[in-house]
């Protein structure tokens, strides 16, 4: 076990990510040319990588954290972040899939501060491009050549099949009224928390460590996925749309049974069933219905636990990274990471 420090060692969060942009970019990118042209057209427009006439952009994209996540585990476990360069590719092509598919399942026009793919080519497209995506990324995964660990392909189709399977009771929640903490946690785990294991442990796997090792990544990346997705959800409600690139309580106008949603409903307060009666309408929630849904949730308790469940669980995933690390400097930065990624003021 190392010690973690709070701080990266003289590298910010920000250069630890310019860093891996740097390695995983131009991989990703040469991935995403080899595929046909009406895929990939799309398919570089919803990374920021083009506009939708087909003409280059400057936008950077997202953010590479999973990328960051599956270079860092390798390093952590004494590895090189070289050798979990095809994970990171991978697990960034899943979570594109995921997002083109969410965005249209949320029927969200807005993502990184631009229309979203379905809304400018369509349904259809912007479903067989993630599918595309989905597919592309267990070729990324293996263009590991003789690095690639027998495991690794099992283990990206777990993450995806939990992430499959925490959007479908997502879904599920929207229309039911009798979702319970328990499983709504479930669902935050499977949704974003595997993904987010995955990039731990394919990275660790990559980088040589023990199956033990692999396994303390894997659960340290999962319970920081489910404090990251509680941290989501709050910015979801309150957070301010020129940060978040979404529109202003997108997920309470999509009736959303997110954990402070649900840590509200279940509270037993009086705006608990307020609350409750206003998911329960037919008509759509807009504009005032909006603003006191979002009131009730934070006058129900639904904030202040979003708030110490995050940092829980975030402690909870440190100990993991240091039952695994052997490596004390990509540790640290791992930490320093994961504790900018479960605040809710970015």
């Amino acid at each position: 076990m190392v010690a973690i420090e709070e701080t990266t060692g003289g590298r910010s969060a920000a250069e630890v990510l310019a860093g891996v942009r740097d390695i995983v970019d131009p991989v990703l990118r040469a991935t995403v040319q080899t595929l046909p042209p009406s895929p990939r057209a799309i398919a570089e427009y919803h990374f920021g990588w083009r506009d939708e006439r087909g003409n280059p952009v400057g936008g950077a994209g997202g953010k590479m954290f999973r990328p960051a996540l599956a270079l860092l585990a390798a390093e952590t476990v004494g590895g090189r972040a070289e050798d979990a360069v095809p994970a990171a590719v991978a697990v960034e092509l899943v979570h594109n899939f995921s997002l083109l598919h969410d965005d249209v399942m949320d029927g969200d026009t807005t993502r990184r501060h631009r229309a979203t793919a379905w809304s400018v080519f369509g349904v259809g497209g912007a479903i067989l491009t993630g599918d595309a995506l989905l597919s592309l990324a267990f070729d990324a995964l293996a263009a590991g050549s003789g690095h690639t660990p027998p495991e690794a392909a099992h283990r990206l189709n777990e993450a995806v099949q939990r992430l499959i399977d925490g959007q479908s009771a997502d879904m599920d929640f929207e229309r039911r009224t009798d979702v319970g903490p328990a499983e709504c946690r479930s669902m935050a785990e499977a949704k974003t928390g595997a993904l987010l294991g995955g990039a731990c442990g394919l990275g660790a796997a990559f980088g040589g460590t023990t199956p033990q090792g692999a396994e303390d990544m894997r659960r340290f990346g999962e319970l920081l996925g489910l404090a990251f997705q509680i941290a989501d959800d709050l910015l979801g409600i309150w957070g301010d749309p020129a940060v978040t690139g979404k529109p202003v309580h997108s997920d309470l106008r999509n009736r959303k049974k997110t954990l402070p949603v649900v840590a509200a409903l279940a509270a037993g307060a009086a705006e608990s069933g307020e609350l409750a009666a206003l998911f329960a309408r037919e008509r759509s929630l807009e504009g005032p219905d909006l603003v006191r849904a979002a009131e009730l949730v934070e006058r129900a308790g639904g904030r202040d636990w979003g708030e110490r469940e995050t940092e829980a669980l975030l402690e909870r995933s440190l100990e993991h990274l240091r039952a695994a690390a052997a490596a004390a400097s990509p540790a640290a930065e791992l930490a320093a990471l994961a504790r900018l990624a479960t605040r809710r003021d970015h």
